[in-house]
C-alpha cells in the first residue's frame, strides 16, 4: 500500500523531526531545513536551464548532498540517528569546479549586476537562496548542534553558484554588466 501524502498531523502548525519530536513550523530548525529544501528545488530549476555539461552533472550531485544535509537538520539532536554522511570531499569538489570554471573567465574587477540571460539570472537567484539557507543554518548552530560540514557546504556552494553564473554567461554570450555606483 502506498504512503499517503497527507497525514493531518501538521494541521495545527507543528511538524515532526526524524526521531518523533514535534516543533512549531516556525521553529528555526524547520526554517533551516526548509530553506535547504527550497535551495534544492531551485537547483532543479536551474539545472533545467543549463546546457549539457559538467556543471549540470555537478549540480545533480549537489542536490543529493543537500538532501543529506536536510536530513541531518531535520533530525532531533537529542535522538541521534544513523544518517548518510556528507562526502568528506564535497567542499573540495566544489572548489575544483570553481577553479575549472574560473580558468576560462576574465579576472573580476568590479561587482557585477545579476542577470544577463535566463540561465545566468537563475544562477544568481540560486546563489541568494543558498546564502539565506546558510544564514538560517548558522542561526540554528547558535542554538543547537549542527554539523559544521553543512555550513561549509553552503558557504562554498554560494561561491560555486556565483562563478557558475559568470561561466554560464561566458558560454552563452550573455553580457556581464559591472555595477557602477
Amino acid at each position: 500500500m502506498a504512503m499517503k501524502i497527507y497525514t493531518r498531523t501538521g494541521d495545527k502548525g507543528t511538524t515532526a523531526l526524524f526521531g518523533g519530536k514535534r516543533l512549531p513550523k516556525s521553529d528555526l530548525r524547520i526554517e533551516a531545513y526548509g530553506t535547504v529544501d527550497e535551495l534544492n528545488a531551485y537547483l532543479g530549476l536551474l539545472r533545467s536551464h543549463l546546457p549539457e555539461g559538467e556543471e549540470k552533472r555537478e549540480l545533480l550531485e549537489v542536490q543529493n548532498w543537500l538532501f543529506v544535509a536536510g536530513s541531518h537538520l531535520a533530525t532531533d539532536p537529542d535522538k541521534p540517528m544513523e544518517l548518510p554522511p556528507l562526502p568528506e570531499d564535497a567542499v573540495a569538489r566544489l572548489e575544483a569546479g570553481i577553479d575549472r570554471m574560473e580558468a576560462g573567465l576574465p579576472p573580476l574587477k568590479n561587482f557585477i549586476l545579476p542577470g544577463g540571460n535566463e540561465a545566468v539570472a537563475h544562477c544568481h537567484v540560486a546563489r541568494c537562496v543558498c546564502r539565506r539557507a546558510e544564514r538560517r543554518v548558522v542561526a540554528l548552530a547558535h542554538e543547537s548542534a549542527v554539523d559544521e560540514a553543512v555550513v561549509r557546504l553552503l558557504n562554498r556552494l554560494s561561491d560555486y553558484l556565483f562563478v557558475l553564473a559568470r561561466h554560464v554567461g561566458r558560454i552563452t554570450g550573455a553580457e556581464e554588466i559591472p555595477w557602477k555606483p
